[in-house]
């Protein structure tokens, strides 16, 4: 098997650009729609769809590598680094906090260069204990490879099949310090464009340990950022990819084990990035739908623990809401729990729902309803 790093003439890649032509169009259209929609909207909404776009990069990014993080934590942390009333704050543990700072560091540093000293950075903070799980790791240093090489594999201990091999790492330095060259290079691409292409070959070289995936997508934000020439996010590109994580297994096993030729690669990034847009119009609705929501109920007599409870439920609460769920959160007692959700409901702010176990479970009224 030849990858795509052992062709001669790497990492010159060639692209079709009359295919992609119009393809690129759409997808900057669809851009410039997304921002212009989104300034339209006060400060307070943009910094709150900011938090919300951000939080969503931060847990899906770390999903696709099959990593679950709380979302309170993130969220909390996001806000407090931006600045960002959200109400109480959940406490984040280091590893959630290294994660956040990975990711602000580059959306809202967009526009300072990319160095070996910022990645080595990036990656201690994804892994503050030196280790990924129960393995210890090379941290903030490019991979050794005594184990043998980096290899990307899948199936049962003796009968793994071998998906990808990165270069060997005696190679990785100088791959390095080619494509952070390139990386902080002003080049005549197309900012989307280069923003797919640095995505490829950074996880392609694979320099570290483990990481290289959630740095890769970072790396992909900083560029679109720059693109933009905003640290304001509105969308997730990192969520999109969770929901087409098959589609982009695939695309990308199959152009590492091909020519140099990546138009393939680039259009399905490009279409990714444009349904990313799309979806970013439920962030817009429900960052709307809470400030409508918010601005109906603005003199309703609620206390610290319901406008905490209302606000977890409408940023999207995991699961069920029961009288012993809102206890453990909002640290009360059981009896003051059900007299905060009777008092909601007497707003109409709150309502049970249908019988489905032994606990009743309460939602909020429905959008449309308030």
């Amino acid at each position: 098997m030849t990858y795509i790093h052992e062709r001669a003439n790497w990492p010159e890649f060639r692209l079709d650009s009359s295919k992609l032509a119009g393809q690129l169009a759409a997808v900057r259209q669809s851009q410039i729609r997304l921002l212009s929609r989104m300034g339209e909207l006060g400060f307070s909404l943009r910094a709150e769809a900011t938090v919300q776009s951000l939080t969503e990069e931060i847990l899906k990014s770390n999903e696709i590598e099959g990593e679950k993080l709380d979302k309170d934590q993130v969220r909390s942390s996001v806000a407090r680094r931006l600045g960002v009333d959200i109400g109480a704050l959940t406490p984040a543990d280091r590893y959630v906090e290294g994660v956040v700072e990975m990711m602000l560091d580059a959306t809202q540093k967009y526009e300072n260069p990319l160095t070996k000293a910022r990645l080595f950075a990036w990656h201690a903070a994804l892994f503050p204990t030196g280790r990924s799980g129960m393995i210890k790791i090379i941290v903030g240093a490019w991979r050794k490879d005594k184990a043998g090489p980096m290899q990307v594999v899948s199936g049962p201990i003796g009968r793994e099949t071998v998906h990808y091999e990165a270069p060997a790492a005696a190679s990785v330095d100088r791959e390095m310090r080619a494509f952070l060259h390139w990386f902080n290079s002003e080049t005549a691409v197309d900012p989307l464009i280069k923003a797919g292409i640095a995505h490829l070959r950074f996880v392609t070289v694979h320099p570290f340990d483990d990481g290289n995936g959630r740095i890769a997508r970072a790396l992909t934000d900083l560029l679109l950022a720059r693109s933009e020439h905003s640290s304001q996010r509105f969308y997730s590109m990192s969520a999109q990819i969770r929901e087409e994580r098959n589609e982009y297994y695939e695309i990308l096993e199959a152009t590492q084990k091909g020519g140099l030729d990546i138009t393939a690669w680039l259009s399905w990034f490009l279409d990714c990035l444009g349904r990313a847009f799309t979806a970013a119009y439920t962030v817009l609705a429900a960052v709307l739908a809470k400030a409508r929501f918010w601005e109906r109920y603005r003199t309703a007599p609620l206390n610290d623990r319901q406008r905490l409870i209302v606000n977890k439920l409408l940023d999207g609460f995991d699961g069920k809401l029961t009288s012993s769920k809102w206890a453990k959160i909002a640290k009360c007692s059981p009896d003051t729990a059900l007299r905060d959700i009777d008092g909601l409901i007497g707003l109409g702010i709150l309502q049970k729902d249908a019988a489905g176990g032994r606990s009743t479970s309460y939602s909020l009224v429905t959008v449309a309803a308030v």
